[in-house]
């Protein structure tokens, strides 16, 4: 007698159906997808239009004899590179440009971070003080310029009148170099310590008070606390400002062009003893009509601030990780410790 079998198919009750994707849902996927790109696509477009389409201009400008007012542009290649890497004036305003950056820099964040810690603290009129550091910053680069021009005066500036006060020679500070460079120096400072104190005080007031509180329990002092707690925590911060003031140092025009009164401004004093490379740019471009070695002098620049961030790229990542090394050795070593446990 034979039996029959009757083979079944699948269960397909028990296999779950895979839900069609709508339109919808797939609009909304393409949607998260693309839009930031969208969001972003007009900033692109005008850095496109006012940044890289000017700079290759400036580097294609560099490659010709181009005087204004002149003869149709003559193609030399790379000789303004040539020029450029033995002309004694270039390199002393790299000199110079360095030179007062060292200067300014180490004193301005010195102060900035003290004067960040005397707003951190429980002081009357925080607010006022907060608001009062800032005015140089807003204050005209103009008047700034013609203040300290005579307050370093070579003949009637009030700063050689009290050196002069305390029995010793006055100084010249338009016609000797090292003078000239701590003038500048002296300039900037004034406009941009407040500006970076600010910038050190919000990150001093994202540091939990718990820290300090901690610290003063274990008998730690003000100078214990600011060396143990706030510099650590504001590592990051102080990279940040050191970072954009040479940046920013390297692109110094107004306030030595300012300082220098009375007409050929531009020359950086009569020896040029404090000339940056920004003023000869200037100087070259539309003083001397060579538009062509003006462009050659913006690319090296360009490359030299190209080579500071760099530097201060590597330099920022090496501090962190050294940072954060002894962190994660203390954290090994507890885990270890629980192991053995």
């Amino acid at each position: 007698m034979a039996t029959l079998t009757t083979q079944r198919g699948p269960d397909r009750s028990s296999t779950p159906t895979p839900a069609r994707t709508t339109v919808r849902q797939r609009l909304s996927r393409l949607d998260v997808a693309v839009s930031p790109y969208l969001y972003i696509t007009p900033f692109f477009l005008v850095f496109l239009l006012v940044g890289l389409v000017p700079l290759a201009y400036t580097v294609w400008v560099s490659l010709h004899r181009w005087t204004l007012g002149g003869p149709d542009p003559e193609f030399l290649g790379l000789d303004n590179y040539v020029r450029l890497l033995g002309d004694e004036v270039f390199w002393n305003a790299v000199g110079n440009t360095v030179a007062i950056f060292v200067i300014s820099s180490s004193t301005q964040i010195a102060a900035a971070l003290w004067i960040a810690v005397l707003l951190d603290s429980r002081i009357r009129a925080r607010t006022t003080f907060r608001m009062g550091v800032l005015l140089p910053y807003v204050t005209s680069l103009v008047a700034v310029g013609v203040i300290f021009s005579n307050l370093f005066s070579d003949e009637n500036g009030l700063v050689n009148a009290v050196i002069e006060g305390l029995g010793l020679d006055p100084v010249s500070w338009h016609r000797d170099q090292l003078p000239g460079w701590i003038a500048v120096a002296t300039m900037v400072n004034w406009r941009w310590t407040g500006y970076n104190a600010l910038i050190f005080l919000a990150a001093m007031q994202a540091i939990p008070r718990d820290l300090y509180e901690s610290a003063t329990i274990d008998g730690a002092g003000a100078w214990n606390r600011f060396r143990h707690v706030t510099l650590p925590m504001v590592r990051g911060t102080v990279i940040f400002v050191v970072i954009t003031s040479s940046i920013g140092a390297m692109q110094l025009f107004t306030e030595p062009m300012l300082f220098t009164p009375g007409p050929g401004g531009n020359n950086g004093g009569p020896s040029r003893q404090y000339q940056t490379v920004v003023m000869l740019m200037f100087q070259e471009s539309f003083s001397n009509m060579k538009l062509g070695y003006g462009a050659t002098i913006a690319v090296a620049l360009l490359v030299i601030i190209l080579v500071i961030a760099l530097m201060n790229f590597l330099l920022s990542r090496l501090i962190a990780s050294d940072s954060v090394a002894p962190s994660r050795r203390r954290l090994r070593r507890r885990a270890e410790g629980g192991a053995t446990r």
